[in-house]
């Protein structure tokens, strides 16, 4: 790097968090045992006494993006005269953005853990519940987390045209000067600490169905070489795509948008399943709006199941700690927009490609199951391989050696995709100031693409590790959940005052 781009660098920024999740890794690597029963401590502590923050925090900014949409901020056009980018280009960014490879993994076998689950069957009938958990979970609250933030950011890019994309600049309008201070450079430390967790074990939950997929299409051996060669190959793609900006993103968004499609068009007409499917899902997503502020607020106060600190409270903490990247990312491309437009359109394009892709997938999985085609919960009760019994599942679909194909480039598209924003967030958030219109230096966003998989790969070694560093990451989210409610708090004032102050040259206009 040369002098200037080193002396625009914020170091503090960039570096320390990185060494101190190097430091927790090397520590759970020395003393896996004390440092896991540490970490748990924690994470129990946090979902038994604190479960109801997560719980509030996650209704809370759903029902304040529609207001945010609905009221007198949702026509505040968020810079430009109009969208920088087509409704197609935008929603496929945002949507491949936000969810990685994870969404796959999820659809094809999430159905079955809630099937299996004491809460859920004490609900009623499976064939009920257990694709609405999964719409639940991946519907409007974790949407609304990252459309809530995305309006933020993109008011103080594009709007406000801060030089500082970063958390703590986002909460300019209430800390004042404590931005530039210790308050402001703690904020921006803890959500890059989260970022570099969060995305560091993103692989863990999907990588090893795509190297299974990949073995049973080429008959090699399924191995951590053959996981790391997989990983490796993303690095480029993603490294590729990153290096040439927005555009190269925008055109592997694209690409994996068909891909996706094309996998649940095939699995929905060449299943031999569409009515059920599809009837299914609307039952589901029926059940969802029925039942929606039960869902949002039940606590198992008498922790009968623990179901409500396994399941809910844990995937809004993980969508959380994502929330560090994603609305920047999601903000950065919405310039033109007006705020009513990024949440309306974020939740069509969002919960359009989410639900299909669990309807579809998982309905699928449990067509095979309520018909009696295959006994899969008792394989997954038998075996407890969810990426076995998914790879079963792709078995019973003609020319499943096509599907699995389709499948494996539709989750690395879904990775360099994901990790294409990431990378080029975290550059942005590794300046000391940034205008509203520039780019990172390729350069640096390079050093974050390297970043970011040297500690999946690391991680292939140690699972005892990888469960530590993830339950890192849903602890990060309980102080990312106080900063995410300043930076609400500080939008609202900002925009207020911007409201006002374009309600007075318009007063001066007219006199």
């Amino acid at each position: 790097m040369n002098k200037k781009l080193s002396q625009r660098i914020d170091w503090m920024i960039t570096l320390l968090p990185f060494l101190l999740i190097l430091a927790l890794c090397l520590t759970f690597f020395t003393a896996p045992e004390a440092s896991g029963a540490a970490l748990n401590a924690i994470r129990s502590f946090l979902g038994e006494e604190f479960g109801w923050y997560y719980l509030l925090i996650g209704l809370g900014i759903f029902l304040l993006t529609l207001y945010l949409a609905f009221s007198r901020f949702g026509p505040i056009r968020l810079g430009g005269d109009r969208p920088q980018y087509s409704f197609f280009q935008w929603g496929s960014m945002m949507f491949t953005a936000g969810l990685a490879a994870d969404i796959l993994f999820y659809s094809l076998c999430e159905w079955m853990t809630y099937a299996t689950d004491v809460h859920v069957r004490s609900l009623g009938d499976p064939q009920d519940w257990a694709g609405s958990f999964s719409l639940f979970h991946w519907g409007p609250v974790p949407w609304g987390f990252y459309l809530a933030l995305s309006v933020a950011f993109a008011f103080m890019i594009h709007v406000r045209k801060r030089n500082k994309q970063k958390y703590s600049e986002a909460c300019r309008a209430l800390l004042k000067q404590h931005t530039d201070g210790i308050p402001g450079r703690l904020i921006d430390l803890i959500a890059v600490f989260a970022l570099i967790a969060g995305t560091a074990t993103t692989f863990a939950v999907s990588a090893p169905l795509l190297s299974g997929a990949i073995s049973a299409i080429f008959s090699v051996k399924d191995s951590t070489a053959l996981t790391i060669a997989i990983l490796l190959f993303i690095c480029v793609v993603y490294t590729v795509c990153a290096y040439f900006g927005i555009h190269g993103i925008s055109i592997m968004a694209a690409s994996c948008t068909w891909l996706f499609f094309a996998l649940l068009l095939y699995v929905l007409f060449l299943g031999g399943m569409p009515r059920y499917i599809l009837e299914t899902g609307l039952s589901s997503i029926g059940n969802v709006a029925q039942n929606f502020i039960s869902l949002c607020t039940y606590t198992d106060p008498l922790r009968k199941t623990g179901f409500a600190q396994n399941t809910t409270i844990f995937y809004w903490a993980y969508w959380m700690v994502w929330c560090v990247a994603t609305p920047f990312f999601i903000g950065s491309i919405s310039r033109g927009r007006t705020i009513r437009e990024v949440i309306l359109g974020g939740y069509a394009a969002g919960l359009l490609g989410t639900w299909v892709s669990f309807i579809v997938l998982g309905n699928y999985g449990l067509g095979l199951q309520m018909f009696g085609k295959i006994d899969l919960l008792g394989m997954y009760a038998e075996s407890g391989n969810l990426y076995e019994t998914i790879l079963t599942i792709l078995r019973t679909l003609p020319g499943y050696r096509f599907v699995l194909i389709l499948l494996v480039l539709a989750m690395i598209a879904f990775y360099a995709t994901s990790f294409d924003s990431i990378a080029v967030v975290a550059s942005a958030y590794s300046y000391r100031e940034m205008s509203s219109d520039e780019e990172p230096d390729r350069r640096l966003k390079l050093f974050w693409s390297i970043l970011l998989i040297l500690l999946p790969i690391a991680l292939l070694f140690s699972e005892s590790s990888m469960a530590n560093l993830q339950t890192v990451s849903i602890i990060a989210a309980f102080p990312i959940g106080f900063i995410m409610i300043l930076i609400l708090a500080s939008f609202f004032r900002d925009a207020s005052d911007y409201l006002k102050e374009q309600e007075q040259e318009g007063n001066a206009k007219e006199h």
